[in-house]
């Protein structure tokens, strides 16, 4: 299930909110040490910058971790959560506007041996990549992917012509986020209705 891969004007052209909902379908890919592997996205987050009280760059803040996301869109935000998990982020939107794309769940489809391997577990099944810790693991994601473009033969996104219509996304809450408060009630979380892989 080869595709496309993405170009940079694709992440360029599209804001937060719609590349949350467009992503979903599309082919996450991994080449580490010329070994694939990959899944397809079935569940994403939106996080929206300086005005939003879950994202990591709200009311500008800026550190040596957040400083990708203030740079051009397509590139790998990629953060430890509890100081365990890597969290997988597509940096979205035009420089200086600071939002971002969680990647919250894929479905596996290439080198599953090797995701099990890296995940510790026997065999397939949906505790494989139904996380965005989960799935990073299994694909090799960590934090020296942070700031990585996703243009490059180690880490990107195709297009497999698998388009997911309206009807079938579906919009809630954000997950972990009870910190934000009122934000944390925004429906900034999209997933592929009766996927089996969502977290």
């Amino acid at each position: 299930m080869q595709g496309i891969k993405l170009k940079h004007s694709y992440y360029q052209n599209i804001d937060t909110i719609n590349l949350s909902k467009n992503i979903l379908g599309k082919k996450l890919v991994t080449n580490i040490n010329n070994q694939v592997t990959s899944g397809i996205i079935v569940e994403t987050e939106a996080y929206l910058g300086i005005h939003d009280k879950a994202c990591h760059t709200f009311n500008n803040k800026s550190t040596n971790r957040t400083k990708v996301m203030y740079g051009e869109s397509g590139f790998a935000y990629v953060y430890l959560c509890y100081g365990i998990h890597s969290l997988f982020n597509i940096v979205s939107n035009d420089i200086d506007k600071p939002e971002a794309v969680l990647i919250r769940a894929i479905e596996p489809i290439d080198g599953i041996s090797l995701m099990l391997e890296r995940r510790n577990l026997k065999k397939k099944s949906y505790n494989l990549t139904n996380g965005p810790g989960k799935l990073s693991q299994a694909l090799g994601i960590n934090n020296t992917f942070n700031g990585l473009s996703l243009f490059n033969n180690n880490l990107w996104v195709e297009d497999i012509n698998n388009n997911i219509l309206s009807d079938n996304i579906i919009c809630g809450k954000r997950v972990g986020i009870n910190f934000a408060g009122e934000d944390a009630k925004l429906p900034y979380r999209f997933y592929i209705k009766n996927n089996n892989w969502v977290s």
